[in-house]
């Protein structure tokens, strides 16, 4: 009898949504997610974001959904931009499920989670890296081409 993969997704949801906008499409979170699930046998997926009240409505959806969602208090920088750096909120759930999952899916094309991706494939634990955006994935994660796979060429199975 075979075991049932139970697959935790961590999903930087910023680099996720700028990336495919960049592209120029929107993707469709409820479609990725029953993607994330039949592709990749995701138990759990980690949504890191940050918290705009006015953007209560999505919350609900994505909730709805399925996605767990972290959030991170956001700041508003001098120019007027909004911050919500959640990369270290990531690194920090990932590394206490550890013990929860057989695997992880990292979606962002991020270097800043080097660090964690090797970690995760050194112990056998790195199921997929999930790039939103070939232009904008760091060159720091060629080390692991294969367990990359790009968003942007799932565009007619994701678009909203």
């Amino acid at each position: 009898m075979n075991k049932k993969e139970n697959n935790y997704a961590f999903i930087d949801s910023q680099n996720l949504n700028l990336g495919i906008k960049d592209l120029g499409w929107s993707l469709d979170f409820e479609k990725f997610w029953v993607y994330l699930k039949d592709k990749y046998r995701i138990e759990k997926a980690f949504l890191f974001l940050g918290f705009i009240p006015k953007y209560q409505h999505l919350y609900d959806a994505l909730s709805t959904y399925g996605y767990i969602l972290v959030f991170k208090p956001v700041i508003q920088n001098r120019d007027g931009k909004i911050k919500g750096n959640i990369d270290a909120e990531l690194v920090m759930y990932a590394m206490r499920e550890l013990n929860n999952f057989d695997k992880a899916v990292i979606v962002s094309g991020d270097g800043d989670f080097y660090c964690l991706i090797e970690y995760f494939y050194e112990l056998h634990k790195l199921k997929a890296i999930l790039i939103p955006n070939k232009r904008s994935c760091s060159t720091l994660l060629s080390n692991f081409k294969q367990y990359q796979e790009y968003l942007e060429d799932k565009r007619k199975e994701l678009k909203k």
